[in-house]
C-alpha cells in the first residue's frame, strides 16, 4: 500500500516540481530560445537563397553585408570585422604597420592620397596629396570591390607598382614598403619660454608613453605650464586615457566608471602610478571632433579641477566598446557599457535606442541635461559632450565650412593651388582676398554641391516630380529656388570668409610643410592656442576658473 502511494506521489508531484523549475528558468532562457530560433531561420534562408538564386552568388560577401547591415541598426560603434578588417583594427590600436605611410580615402574607383607622411614610402616615391591611384600592380581599382589598401601592404622592402592621375596626367611610381609608425603625439614644442604645447591625435597603445616623454622633455626645457591639444582626436584605448590623466593626478584616483547590464563589465578605472606633476597649470583644447577617450581625459581633468578645458563642446560619445574574437580570424566590436566621469556624468549625446522618422538617433535636448558638481563645487553638465570652461566660437565650424570640408572643396582647391604656386620654401603661404575670390570661382567652375538639408530636399522634390512625370510643370520654379539658394550660399561664404581662409591656409601649409609645419604654425598663430597661452599666463584668471 505504501509503495503504491509513493508511486502516485512521484507520478503527480515530480511533474509539478519540474514545471516550477521550468517556469523559473524560462525567464532566463527566453532570449536564448528566441536567438536560437532566429539563427535557424536565417541559416535556412541563407542556404536556400545561395542554392536557388538564378545567378552565381558570393556567400562570403553576402554574409559580410548582412552582418554589417544588422549591426548598423544598433549604433555606429558596434561593428563586425572580417579577417582584413581585423588587420586594420590592430593597426589603429598599435600605431604600427608595414605599408606606404599615407592617409588615404577611396572614391569613384580610385584611392586618393589625402596626406603623405613625411619621409615614409609614399613621400619618398614622390606621391602628393590629391594624387588619384587607379591601378596597383595589375589590378585596376575601378572594378575591384575588395579593400584596395590591402594591395599596398606587405613585407618590408617589397615593391608596389602603381599608376595614378595628377592634374589630369597619368603617371607611374614604385613604392618600397617599410614599417610605418603612426605617432600618437606627432608634435610638441614650446609656445614661449614657460608654455609647452603637446598635440595628442589618437589613443593607441603608445599614447601615454609618448605624452609622458613630451611632458618630461618640455619640463626639462623650462616649461612651467602645459597645453594638451585634443582637437580632432577621435579616441581609442580607454586604459591609455586613464594613464594620461595619471600624469597629472595622484595614484588611486577614479578617472572613469563603466556601467553595463552585465555585471562583469561594471568597472571603475583608477590611476595606478605615481604622477609626473600634480601642480603644473594645464589647459586641454577640445572641439566637436574630440570624442571618446578624448572626452574621458578632458572630462576627468575638468571634474577633478585639475585642468581648464578650452574650445567648443566635444562630440559626445559616452559608449564603451570591446573587441570580441569570433571564428576564422574575425571579430565583433560590441558596445558593452556607458562610461561616467568622476562627477557621475555620462556625456553621450545621441540616444540610439530612439530614432526619428528618418531612422536617425535622437540627440539629447540641452533642456534635459543634468547638473553635476566638480570636486571643488563647479557645476558641469551631462548629455552632450564636454562643455568647455572657456568656450571659443572660432573652434566650432559653421555649417558652410563643414560642407566645404566634408565634400572636399577645400582639399581640391588646395591641390590646384599647390601646382599653380610651387616651391614657396619655408615661408608660410598666405590666402589673400584675391585667393578667396578665386576659391569661390573654383566652386562655381566645379559645380560644387554644398549638400545642405535645403538643397537635398529640393533635389528629392525634383526627383519625385520626374518619377511622377510632372517635372515640366515645376522645373522653372525649381531652378528659381536653386538660384536663390546659390545666392544664399554665396552670402554665407562671404559671411564666414575669415574662417574659410583659415581652413584653406591649414590645408596649404600641410601641402608645403607637412603636418609638422602646421603644428609649428599653430604655436604662434592659432587663435585657440593663443587663448590657452594667455589664460595660463594669467594665474588669477586660471585659478578663478578651477577655484584653486
Amino acid at each position: 500500500m505504501f509503495n503504491t502511494l509513493l508511486k502516485i506521489k512521484k507520478r503527480y508531484l515530480l511533474p509539478i516540481v519540474l514545471s516550477g523549475f521550468i517556469l523559473v528558468g524560462s525567464s532566463f532562457k527566453e532570449d536564448f530560445f528566441e536567438i536560437a530560433k532566429q539563427i535557424e531561420i536565417f541559416t535556412n534562408l541563407f542556404k536556400t537563397v545561395n542554392m536557388n538564386y538564378v545567378d552565381e552568388t558570393n556567400p562570403g560577401e553576402m554574409m559580410d553585408k548582412a552582418i554589417k547591415s544588422m549591426l548598423a541598426d544598433l549604433d555606429p560603434y558596434t561593428n563586425y570585422f572580417n579577417e582584413a578588417d581585423v588587420v586594420k583594427f590592430k593597426i589603429n590600436n598599435t600605431g604600427e604597420y608595414t605599408g606606404i605611410g599615407a592617409m588615404i580615402t577611396r572614391k569613384d574607383g580610385k584611392i586618393i592620397i589625402k596626406e603623405p607622411y613625411k619621409d615614409y614610402p609614399a613621400d619618398k616615391a614622390g606621391l602628393k596629396a590629391g594624387d588619384e591611384i587607379f591601378q596597383i600592380g595589375d589590378v585596376n581599382l575601378k572594378d575591384y570591390k575588395e579593400d584596395a589598401s590591402a594591395l599596398m601592404r606587405g613585407a618590408k622592402n617589397a615593391k608596389v607598382e602603381i599608376k595614378f592621375i595628377r592634374q589630369g596626367k597619368t603617371q607611374t611610381a614604385t613604392i618600397v614598403l617599410d614599417e610605418v609608425e603612426v605617432k600618437a603625439v606627432p608634435f610638441y614644442g614650446k609656445v614661449d619660454e614657460k608654455t609647452g604645447y603637446i598635440v595628442l591625435t589618437q589613443f593607441n597603445k603608445k599614447a601615454s608613453f609618448e605624452t609622458q616623454a613630451a611632458l618630461l622633455d618640455l619640463k626639462s626645457k623650462g616649461a612651467e605650464r602645459i597645453i594638451l591639444d585634443l582637437r580632432g582626436n577621435p579616441g581609442g584605448l580607454l586604459g591609455e586615457a586613464v594613464n594620461i590623466c595619471n600624469l597629472f593626478v595622484p595614484k588611486g584616483e577614479v578617472i572613469v566608471t563603466t556601467k553595463s547590464k552585465i555585471e562583469k563589465h561594471n568597472q571603475s578605472y583608477k590611476t595606478t602610478r605615481e604622477p609626473v606633476d600634480l601642480d603644473i597649470p594645464l589647459v586641454v583644447l577640445v572641439d566637436g571632433k574630440s570624442a571618446s577617450a578624448s572626452e574621458i581625459v578632458s572630462g576627468a581633468l575638468q571634474d577633478l579641477d585639475r585642468a581648464v578645458v578650452v574650445g567648443s563642446r566635444s562630440f559626445g560619445k559616452g559608449l564603451v566598446q570591446r573587441p570580441l574574437d569570433l571564428t576564422y580570424g574575425t571579430q565583433v566590436k560590441v558596445t558593452i557599457s556607458r562610461y561616467y566621469t568622476p562627477s557621475g556624468r555620462c556625456i553621450q549625446a545621441l540616444d540610439y535606442s530612439k530614432k526619428d522618422a528618418e531612422g536617425k538617433a535622437i540627440k539629447t535636448d540641452a533642456k534635459n541635461f543634468n547638473a553635476f558638481k566638480t570636486r571643488k563645487g563647479r557645476t558641469v553638465y551631462d548629455g552632450g559632450g564636454i562643455q568647455p570652461d572657456v568656450e571659443l566660437a572660432e573652434t566650432k565650424l559653421s555649417a558652410i565650412a563643414e560642407a566645404l570640408q566634408k565634400n572636399d572643396a577645400i582639399f581640391n582647391y588646395a591641390t590646384a593651388y599647390f601646382y599653380k604656386n610651387p616651391n614657396p620654401g619655408n615661408t608660410i603661404p598666405t590666402i589673400s582676398d584675391t585667393d578667396f575670390a578665386d576659391f569661390k570661382a573654383f566652386l562655381k567652375k566645379e559645380n560644387f554641391s554644398f549638400d545642405t538639408e535645403t538643397e537635398k530636399q529640393l533635389k528629392k522634390t525634383l526627383e519625385a516630380a520626374q518619377n511622377e512625370k510632372i517635372d515640366e510643370n515645376i522645373k522653372a520654379e525649381y531652378q528659381n529656388l536653386m538660384t536663390a539658394l546659390r545666392k544664399s550660399e554665396d552670402i554665407q561664404l562671404d559671411k564666414n570668409k575669415n574662417e574659410i581662409k583659415e581652413l584653406l591656409l591649414d590645408e596649404l601649409i600641410k601641402r608645403y610643410q607637412y603636418k609638422e609645419g602646421l603644428y609649428q604654425y599653430y604655436i604662434q598663430n592659432n587663435s585657440e592656442v593663443k587663448k590657452a597661452t594667455e589664460l595660463l599666463a594669467n594665474s588669477n584668471e586660471y585659478n578663478k576658473i578651477i577655484k584653486k
